[in-house]
């Protein structure tokens, strides 16, 4: 990496949502923004992060009964997920943060929010070297019948947040939390008191994203960077021929560097 290359070189613009926002409010704005997680903030000062996770989990919780999303405020998605730099130090230390953290803040000298760095930021200035098989990730295959719940249930238990949905042996899409937030707080925001009843008929084909689009297990890692990056995606299924062999996130891509 280029030793002048800075933070200031590589963040971009902070995106925040306050605490007392409500959660239809939080995940529409990550949508819009093509961001997750969104840093969370109180008076102005960082208290965390709220992801589409974090999301995910707390509208199939129990714990929400009835309540609709309209209700329930983003503080009780916050976790206390994220590190910060400042804004002059050197790019390289964005690396080992960035394979731990979803996302860095940025601090001006007087210790004010005035950026952040995501994977995506920091894989448009490096790119990890080697060919795409070195960094597939194996995900989790589901019936396209597979219930929701159930999706959920692995999710919240951090079996993956990632699935490979199947029509008896042919990939037909792509389920991530972000798909399972979406339904999630659509139908809280729709439906009361029959919330449990109508989710339980929500299956994997409803809410998969299709048809499934993949890369050749042969495309340089560049190509697919770029492809992310354009594209505004955090995942991209691999495939040698018309088998599917995993998937390439940003993750493992800076898991890479």
């Amino acid at each position: 990496m280029n030793q002048k290359l800075t933070v200031k070189d590589v963040m971009s613009k902070p995106v925040s949502i306050a605490k007392s926002a409500l959660i239809p409010e939080a995940l529409s704005k990550m949508l819009d923004e093509g961001i997750d997680p969104i840093v969370v903030t109180n008076d102005h000062v960082v208290v965390g992060t709220a992801s589409r996770r974090t999301i995910a989990e707390k509208m199939g919780s129990k714990k929400t009964g009835n309540i609709p999303a309209s209700q329930i405020r983003v503080a009780s998605v916050t976790k206390d997920d994220f590190t910060s730099v400042y804004q002059d130090q050197d790019a390289e230390l964005l690396v080992p943060l960035l394979q731990r953290y979803k996302i860095v803040v940025v601090w001006d000298e007087e210790h004010r929010l005035i950026g952040q760095v995501t994977k995506g930021d920091l894989l448009k200035y490096i790119r990890p070297e080697g060919t795409l098989d070195a960094f597939i990730e194996i995900a989790p295959r589901i019936d396209a019948n597979d219930r929701v719940v159930q999706i959920h249930r692995r999710i919240s238990n951090n079996e993956a947040t990632r699935f490979v949905v199947m029509d008896g042996n042919v990939p037909v899409g792509m389920i991530t939390e972000t798909d399972v937030a979406k339904v999630l707080v659509k139908m809280k925001s729709e439906i009361d008191k029959h919330f449990d009843n109508a989710l339980r008929n929500v299956t994997a084909g409803d809410i998969m994203s299709s048809p499934l689009i993949t890369t050749q297990v042969t495309t340089p890692v560049s190509k697919v960077v770029d492809l992310m990056l354009a594209k505004n995606i955090s995942t991209i299924p691999v495939a040698d021929g018309k088998k599917v062999l995993g998937i390439i996130t940003r993750k493992s891509l800076v898991n890479g560097l």
